[in-house]
């Protein structure tokens, strides 16, 4: 792999890592993406075309291990980029037995373009270069575009492409899904829309979604049309041109593919296969559609400056890392009712589902695209009352968000896993994870600090809020023996733990995170209602018939839960911990090197995770990761429990000595509570962040889709952890840590409306407020405070005696 600062690129062809290329080199623009797969690939072997769109999932059943099980997976749609050639009525290219000269395929970064660039040499010693591009168009969400350029180095004759959309897709990218039900579309119809157009409309089978896509296919001899033929061909679920040119030696012919996708779900459209006919119509060819997306991303990519002048590889993998944000949550996303895909919408792992990364990535988006935040929050707000059924159906009140989500808001979690090592499906009580509301009211309140949007918090954010605060204060129940409220019968973020024996799925009771995070969104819902205007506070509360007795035992919950310590002080990550055996962790990576998925290689052996202290990734440490330290400590103290000034630390290393790291989340979190005391291992663990998809440091996983909150969580690092950036008590606080050898962090963000540059370095700190006429914020650094208005700048020194100025107000 080779790079400069706004590229990733690949020399040589390696089938062995194409998976791997495919999911890096994937294009998107936030409605729909398309690995990076070879144009004339086919699935099968090393390759897997997919695209997918946002929100189109569909529900299939089968029988595993005696039990009816449904799963709903996020649906391989047709594949829009297929196009091959041949050579005089040869066979079809293909790079996989071709004699290539030279191969390189590159990623921009800056315009979210893939090209691939190859020379060969055929059977009868003919050379020809090509050249592929292709992306999904930042500036209409329905385009999409592939251009493939062809020279004939030392050859005249006749060139043969052939344009396919084809339907006959599965989802079969993921390995251990691959023995379930993998077809979800059924042909609907295949039409010739004229000489060098053509329709593929295509159904879900269960959910009923109609995609359509529409394509443009036409050759040109340099800038002119070249002389050629075409035939229709195509069949069930697939259609397409041949279209034969005559080539020149030295003369290149290009072949460009215009792209409509729209589906069922779509806003302000008609019938998905009219509109998407409509506009192939309507756009102009691929150099157009290139200069707009180009222009798109350029307004685009400012807001999410974030450059390290110390570090080029940092950098570079940073951008790659927002790209692919961007590629899945964009300002076209806005627009959908859909979540945050924990791998993008760049493969079929986790069949697509949302779980708790938002919690990673909302918070580069509340200070660059707010409003994309606040129409993924309207996600869970839409799915509320299937949040409230479910608690019904648990017997308790308020909110029960699932663990795993999908199109409705149902628990979408899988109830049996299969364990690759052992081959056995085993029970998946990873639905136990109700921690996900904790998350889901921590970037409700997150957001409304970045933003101070009291319109949202009014109609939308402080009613779920206060549901996910009745949900748990319901799951809290009073222990006489201990005089405070316990919650029995979860899972915390560690998701190693199911029980209390081998064969235990009940859950686990006292989760310390969960525990702690139950209190905090309590409290923050009560915030939330003293902030509401008077009539929407009583309108609410009577909507939500919360009364005056429900609110005191609320209150009564925060003081008096039970957190579970050690008796040294550390936190206890459940209830009984202190009393699992401890695990032999160098025989374990002795005898299988990669120990990251510990809990199926004890599976396989028989044994248990159950039995030992041993985490997949942080679960207390998660409290450190949210939470200042001066905030828990405010936390703790409110519910009885003072901090003991060495317990942060102590328990960070005691659970780092006890954690597989089998999530990629796990090295953010862990470089975030490193940060302040062990700056050293605190680069290691960042370092490892950016490395996770890149290098796919878990060994298959990245092929399957990227890790959206990893990638998110390593920007966030450089954002929020190590320049000390909060959003609280109305204003902005700094408070860096930065490390010297990352030379000067820039900055853009939007805060209540303003827009701030930041320079952050080990010696100083500087804001500066663009033109406008907001109201002055409030901006802290260390002990000093000063107001920040519209057109100023602000610096605060780091260093004593440092020759700077001092930051005790806004420098004109």
């Amino acid at each position: 792999m080779t790079a400069n600062a706004w590229t990733l690129s690949y020399e040589g062809y390696a089938p062995q890592d194409e998976p791997l290329r495919e999911a890096l080199c994937t294009v998107g623009n936030g409605y729909l993406a398309t690995r990076g797969a070879a144009a004339e690939a086919v699935p099968g072997g090393v390759h897997y075309p997919g695209t997918y769109a946002a929100g189109i999932y569909n529900r299939l059943s089968s029988r595993i291990a005696g039990q009816d099980v449904a799963n709903e997976s996020l649906v391989n749609l047709p594949h829009w980029p297929a196009v091959t050639f041949r050579i005089d009525g040869g066979p079809w290219f293909d790079a996989g037995t071709a004699q290539l000269l030279d191969y390189r395929q590159c990623l921009d970064l800056r315009e979210a373009v893939l090209t691939r660039w190859l020379r060969f040499r055929d059977e009868r010693g003919r050379t020809t270069a090509v050249t592929w591009r292709r992306f999904a168009s930042m500036a209409f969400a329905h385009a999409c575009a592939a251009e493939v350029t062809v020279v004939p180095e030392d050859w005249s004759g006749s060139l043969e492409f052939r344009s396919l959309l084809d339907g006959r897709v599965r989802n079969c990218l993921v390995a251990r899904y691959r023995d379930l039900p993998a077809q979800h579309l059924e042909a609907v119809r295949a039409e010739h829309l004229s000489d060098d157009s053509v329709l593929l409309e295509v159904r879900t089978n269960q959910s009923g979604i109609e995609v359509a896509i529409a394509a443009r296919t036409v050759s040109c001899g340099g800038r002119e049309p070249a002389a050629g033929h075409g035939r229709l061909l195509g069949g069930t679920g697939w259609i397409g041109h041949d279209l034969a040119v005559d080539v020149t030696q030295g003369e290149p012919v290009r072949l460009e593919k215009v792209v409509t996708v729209f589906t069922a779900r779509d806003r302000a459209i008609g019938e998905p296969a009219a509109d998407a006919a409509r506009w192939l119509g309507r756009l102009d060819g691929f150099d157009a559609l290139h200069r707009d997306h180009v222009r798109a991303w350029r307004r685009l990519w400012p807001r999410f400056r974030v450059t390290v002048t110390g570090d080029d590889d940092a950098q570079r993998v940073v951008r790659l890392h927002l790209l692919h944000l961007l590629q899945t949550l964009s300002p076209h996303t806005a627009d959908l009712d859909v979540g945050v895909p924990a791998r993008g919408l760049h493969g079929e792992a986790y069949r697509g589902h949302v779980f708790w990364d938002e919690l990673f990535v909302f918070p580069v988006l509340n200070l660059r695209l707010p409003d994309l935040t606040r129409a993924l929050l309207r996600y869970r707000h839409r799915r509320l009352p299937e949040a409230r059924q479910a608690a019904r159906e648990a017997g308790l009140k308020g909110a029960m968000f699932p663990w795993q989500s999908g199109s409705d808001g149902r628990e979408e979690s899988q109830r049996l896993h299969l364990n690759p090592l052992s081959g056995r499906w085993n029970p998946d009580p990873t639905w136990r994870q109700h921690h996900i509301g904790s998350a889901v009211a921590y970037n409700i309140w997150q957001y409304y600090q970045a933003t101070g949007d009291r319109e949202f918090l009014t109609h939308h954010g402080a009613e779920m809020l206060l549901e996910i605060a009745r949900f748990w204060a319901s799951a809290a129940t009073w222990d006489p023996g201990r005089a405070r409220y316990v919650i029995r019968g979860v899972m915390g973020p560690d998701e190693f733990h199911t029980g209390y024996t081998a064969d235990d799925s009940g859950g686990i009771d006292n989760n310390a995170y969960t525990n702690v995070m139950a209190v905090w969104v309590i409290l923050r819902a009560l915030d939330a209602l003293a902030a509401l205007p008077e009539q929407a506070r009583a309108d609410l509360t009577d909507t939500l018939e919360l009364h005056s007795v429900e609110l005191e035992r609320w209150r009564h919950v925060t003081r008096a839960m039970y957190v579970p310590f050690h008796d040294d002080g550390v936190f206890s990550q459940f209830e009984g911990y202190e009393h699992l055996e401890e695990l032999d962790w160098d025989a374990y990576r002795q005898r299988y090197g990669d120990i990251r998925r510990l809990d199926r290689i004890l599976e396989a052996e028989g044994e248990s995770v159950n039995r030992y202290k041993a985490s997949k990734q942080a679960d207390a440490l998660m409290l450190f990761y949210l939470l200042s330290a001066d905030e828990l400590g405010q936390l703790l103290r409110h519910m009885g429990y003072p901090l003991k000034p060495d317990a942060i630390p102590r328990t960070i290393d005691y659970y780092l000595a006890r954690t597989s790291h089998g999530s990629t989340l796990s090295a953010v979190v862990h470089a975030w509570v490193l940060a302040r005391a062990h700056r050293e291992r605190a680069m290691e663990f960042y370092r490892r962040a950016l490395r996770s998809d890149l290098t796919d440091i878990q060994g298959g996983t990245t092929p399957e889709g990227i890790h959206l909150a990893a990638m998110a969580g390593s920007v966030d690092l450089l954002q929020r952890c190590f320049s000390g950036l909060e959003t609280r008590a109305d204003r902005l606080v700094l408070n860096p840590f930065w490390p010297q050898e990352l030379g000067v962090l820039e900055l853009t963000v939007r805060y209540r409306q303003h827009l701030l540059t930041l320079h952050i370095s080990g010696h100083r700190v500087q804001v500066t407020a663009g033109s406008g006429v907001h109201r002055a914020i409030k901006v802290s650094c260390r002990d000093e405070t000063a107001e920040l208005r519209p057109g100023t700048t602000l610096r605060f020194p780091l260093a004593s005696g440092h020759d700077e100025l001092s930051g005790h107000g806004p420098r004109r």
